[in-house]
């Protein structure tokens, strides 16, 4: 089981260039592998079918924040806006959690 306690984006739908721009990326109690470990978590990030990229792994830490912002210029509103939570490990990484949102407009925190 693991306890992704939040994580919280704000993200701006600019009307003259129809782009949604993700900032303020953070997460609360993460887990790490075993539990009671903590994480070297990063983000990676969708809207609609279009890879936006991923944030740079934070040492253990369960309560990161990322300074990365991403901008996309082709989402629209409706399409779904992903983003996963992984844990940075020697062999292979481990995913922590997902949020997904639905693009609207306006401006959201």
């Amino acid at each position: 089981f693991v306890s992704l306690a939040v994580l919280m984006l704000a993200s701006q739908f600019d009307f003259t260039s129809a782009a949604v721009r993700v900032f303020g990326l953070h997460a609360r109690d993460l887990t790490g592998d075993p539990p009671g470990n903590k994480p070297d978590p990063y983000v990676k990030i969708w809207c609609g079918s279009s890879f936006g990229g991923q944030t740079e792994f934070l040492k253990n830490t369960a309560n990161p924040v990322w300074a990365a912002e991403f901008t996309f210029p082709n989402c629209k509103a409706n399409d779904i806006l992903k983003l996963e939570v992984w844990d940075k490990d020697l062999k292979f990484d481990d995913r922590l959690g997902i949020c997904i949102r639905r693009v609207q407009y306006g401006s959201f925190t």
